[in-house]
């Protein structure tokens, strides 16, 4: 295991939530991360944010870990779920605020 995907492994099993974004939760660095970052707040999310511009083998490692292109990309409960646009849907439907219900 490459070291980048050892690292982004351990950051999604130490925490419930975690979006990988340009920037950070409190300065944004594009707007499909602004996006995100306000989802998951609105949602009440308590969430950790790794600035994938920060570390060019995060960036690239995250897209290979999920097989997913773009970035952002938010992982809850050690899963993938997707970016900003399906956070959105999620947060139309219900979903996401379901998704982030505390566990019994």
């Amino acid at each position: 295991m490459s070291d980048a995907r050892q690292r982004i492994q351990e950051i999604i099993q130490q925490n419930r939530v975690v979006l990988f974004m340009k920037g950070t939760k409190t300065f944004p660095q594009c707007g499909f991360s602004q996006r995100a970052v306000q989802i998951l707040k609105e949602a009440g999310a308590d969430f950790v944010d790794v600035n994938v511009l920060k570390d060019p083998d995060i960036r690239q490692g995250i897209k290979e870990f999920s097989n997913w292109p773009t970035i952002p990309q938010v992982y809850i409960d050690g899963k993938f779920v997707g970016g900003s646009d399906i956070l959105l849907e999620m947060q139309s439907s219900g979903e996401l605020g379901q998704l982030l219900a505390p566990k019994n």
